[in-house]
């Protein structure tokens, strides 16, 4: 296939390495699996496999609401409930349980940190689900021994209990949605990024241009397209939004938006 089209080094790398999984998944006629994408590359893969009419594929990050996924391609001779039953192969959980004295202290920051300073690959880990006790985190099945062995040498984690879980065990994590309202000129995404990440609208653009914002799951780098009822918002770095309602405007016309957001 011809990557021409794409300019970016990384892109151009992401793409061959999906077209590998292809080839491999069709010669062998085996599932393939990628490691984890974030949301940016699972927006470019989507699109890239669309243009090239591919269907053979799955994206599962552990469980419904995850933002890293793992791609996974399959030969025609695979059904939906053949697939389920790998996905115990292809993920495992990293479980950490801490100590009660430390109940409540760490955050997403301080899990995702750790793994930073050990210098670990990023693409081996998906979400991590923080809770006061201590974390699951997602992580390719070969990398789980790895990261085991790895955390307890933290000053963080020196005192605290890692288990290799199956994926079957992972605990889900409640969904919390608080409501708030914005008041926006009109209902451009640059307008609407300002307002969600608390910030100017030139800094707005900037997010945009960096590709952080994410509109119903596709990566979007135009400030000036119009936000409709129902659009899903997501921020890297700042959460995921939900439209859910256009309340009226206020004397000097702005726009007054009701806004789920995901906490």
């Amino acid at each position: 296939m011809d990557l021409t089209d794409y300019k970016r080094r990384e892109d151009k790398m992401c793409l061959s390495q999906v077209l590998d999984k292809i080839e491999f998944s069709k010669t062998r006629e085996t599932l393939e699996c990628t490691d984890f994408l974030d949301m940016y590359q699972i927006s470019l893969v989507e699109n890239f496999l669309r243009k090239i009419k591919f269907k053979n594929y799955i994206l599962y990050g552990g469980y419904s609401d995850a933002e890293r996924k793992i791609l996974i391609i399959f030969p025609d001779k695979y059904d939906e409930k053949m697939i389920e039953k790998n996905y115990g192969k292809m993920l495992k959980v990293i479980r950490i349980e801490l100590s009660e004295d430390d109940y409540g202290k760490y955050s997403h920051r301080n899990y995702l940190g750790g793994i930073v300073k050990l210098s670990l690959n990023r693409e081996k880990v998906g979400d991590i689900l923080v809770f006061d006790d201590g974390a699951d985190i997602l992580v390719v099945n070969d990398f789980a021994e790895i990261l085991k062995k790895e955390l307890p040498s933290l000053t963080r984690f020196e005192n605290t209990k890692i288990s290799i879980e199956e994926l079957s065990n992972l605990r889900k994590k409640e969904i919390k949605i608080e409501e708030i309202s914005i008041i926006v000129p009109s209902l451009r995404l640059d307008n609407i990024v300002s307002d969600l990440a608390r910030t100017s609208r030139s800094k707005a653009v900037q997010i945009i241009n960096q590709e952080r914002v994410f509109v119903n799951g596709q990566n979007e780098t135009k400030p000036s397209k119009q936000i409709k009822l129902k659009d899903i918002i997501t921020i890297r770095g700042k959460g995921r939004f939900i439209i859910k309602e256009f309340t009226g405007n206020t004397r000097s016309g702005r726009q007054v938006i009701l806004i789920e957001k995901y906490v």
